[in-house]
């Protein structure tokens, strides 16, 4: 399955998946489309900016195609475990 294929599949899920993979996914989608942070880090009252932030630094150094191909094999996991939409 291609990068765009699994962004596409996320969205047709059975259901949302948990926060924590939520924000892998986040940090693994956004280190493959603009590469390492390029904002300050958020507030410290930001709870959900803070975190997103934190799941997208955390792959600081990261190729693309390395974040691109552990997206897919996340998104494969979650599609064998949750199944998609009809």
């Amino acid at each position: 399955m291609s990068f765009e294929e699994a962004v596409d599949k996320v969205k047709n899920l059975n259901e949302t998946p948990s926060d924590n993979e939520l924000l892998e996914l986040y940090g693994l989608y956004k280190q493959s489309t603009v590469g390492d942070v390029n904002t300050a880090k958020p507030g410290f009252l930001d709870f959900k900016g803070k975190a997103k932030w934190e799941a997208w630094n955390g792959r600081k150094g990261m190729s693309n195609d390395e974040a691109k191909n552990k997206y897919v094999e996340i998104v494969d996991k979650l599609v064998e475990k949750i199944g998609l939409k009809a």
